[in-house]
């Protein structure tokens, strides 16, 4: 009877284990998202406007409104407001390794831009914030 406890109880341990051990942890998922293909970079501004001065061949991407855009944006930003990217995306950004900097107003917006291109296969994506931490200055052209 002594031994059929002892069994027993090394099963319910090995079950625990297993059960315990198949689930990640919350760092774990995230280590493994930021090394898929699907994923972007979150930058500050200063470091956007030191790729701007810095690389030739990139986007500037403002995903507000219209009317948010026409108030003022950074100079050289291509508008394709957050509704429209995944149907202007294709017609819009036709080169998928091109570095493509996003922005909005507070930052939320430019986020889920940023995720839908990385899943769409663009794969040079950063993501700044909003255009309200944006100290470098704004065109209403």
């Amino acid at each position: 009877m002594l031994m059929g406890r002892n069994i027993y109880l090394i099963l319910i341990l090995l079950l625990g284990i297993f059960v315990f051990s198949s689930c990640s942890s919350p760092e774990n998922a995230e280590e493994s998202s930021s090394d898929s293909k699907n994923d972007y970079e979150q930058i500050t501004p200063e470091k956007a406007k030191e790729l701007m001065d810095s690389e030739e061949n990139y986007i500037i991407l403002d995903v507000r409104t219209d009317e948010e855009y026409n108030a003022g944006h950074i100079k050289g930003a291509l508008l394709i407001p957050d509704y429209e990217i995944k149907e202007k995306a294709s017609s819009m950004l036709t080169d998928k390794d091109q570095l493509i900097l996003v922005y909005c107003r507070s930052g939320r917006r430019s986020k889920n831009v940023s995720k839908d291109l990385a899943e769409l296969g663009y794969t040079n994506v950063k993501e700044f914030g909003g255009i309200i931490d944006w100290t470098y200055g704004t065109v209403t052209e």
